[in-house]
């Protein structure tokens, strides 16, 4: 394929850790195959009246060493429509500021950028709410602001996972076991007198065996998954909260749920797209900077940075 121009909108670069960072994965693997590799902030993107939308963009060039990883080559403002390929990769939280760069990004696929995940996906996905859509996949779960739902599905289920819509890397989840043990102060400090919205899932004793990061690359399912494991007492597997991670081939159940899922999230614009499943449910549909590339591919040597460049050019090619 000829060489492209790829513009990867991230966080800082000099943050990346890359013995594990996905999006310098992709990086690596689009500069292996000669396509130009960019950069640039969410912070860096403007729209101004008469204008498309730009952002001052870092040319970069990695360098193969691991202490300085990357030289810049360049540095200045261009149109996001100018580029061949613009890469969503801003880590959470899905805060307001997220949701404008969204419509930032819609605006320049107007301009006729091709933006992968679709600005507009990522808006409509909400990554925990989404699971809702497909309830023959998903354990018990509600969604609500009201205490008394909540205490009524404790009571119907007993041991229960309560979280915040907003949360990632594990953080604000809590288990109520049957006895109700801090149910109360739970629910205060989630749901914040009916301000903010919780959701509420049966406890998947499955979690023990890990809460497994199954990957969908252009409608399909990687065939290797990465199992994150809770460690000493904890119920939350999330790297992010000390899970140890353990790549494995996909069970038969994980392969279900992701085909028949794929090509419906596929057709909205969702390239990538990381399922959460524990034992035989899905638990969450991560669609803004799904990871766990190169996890998979030291492990099992699944090179699945390559997958999904291939199905960049494949996008670009249709």
């Amino acid at each position: 394929m000829p060489s492209m121009k790829i513009l990867f909108v991230a966080d800082p670069l000099e943050s990346f850790k890359i013995y594990k960072d996905t999006t310098f994965a992709m990086m690596r693997e689009a500069q292996k195959r000669g396509h130009q590799v960019a950069a640039c902030e969410m912070t860096d993107v403007r729209w101004q009246r008469g204008e498309s939308v730009s952002a001052v963009v870092r040319e970069i060039r990695l360098t193969g060493d691991a202490d300085v990883w990357f030289v810049e080559t360049g540095k200045a403002r261009a149109d996001l429509k100018d580029f061949d390929a613009v890469l969503m990769r801003k880590d959470p939280p899905f805060d307001s500021e997220f949701f404008y760069a969204t419509h930032l990004l819609s605006q320049a696929e107007r301009e006729g950028a091709k933006v992968f995940n679709s600005p507009a996906a990522l808006r409509n996905h909400p990554e925990k709410l989404a699971i809702l859509e497909f309830p023959q996949f998903i354990a018990p779960t509600l969604v609500t602001r009201n205490e008394a739902d909540i205490r009524a599905f404790h009571a119907t289920h007993g041991d229960i996972i309560l979280k915040p819509l907003d949360g990632m890397g594990g953080m604000g989840i809590f288990k109520v076991g049957a006895d109700g043990l801090n149910l109360g102060a739970i629910i205060e400090t989630l749901n914040r007198d009916g301000a903010q919205t919780v959701m509420v899932q049966k406890f998947l004793p499955g979690i023990a065996q890990g809460d497994k990061r199954v990957l969908l690359i252009g409608g399909k399912p990687v065939p290797f998954c990465l199992a994150r494991i809770p460690q000493g007492g904890e119920v939350r597997g999330n790297l992010a909260a000390g899970g140890k991670g353990v790549a494995q081939p996909i069970s038969a159940r994980d392969r279900e749920i992701a085909e028949a899922l794929g090509p419906i999230l596929m057709a909205r614009g969702l390239m990538l797209v990381g399922l959460d499943i524990i034992g035989e449910s899905l638990t969450e549909i991560n669609v803004t900077s799904p990871t766990c590339f190169q996890e998979i591919t030291d492990q099992m040597g699944c090179d699945v940075a390559a997958l999904f460049v291939d199905a960049v050019e494949q996008a670009l090619e249709a």
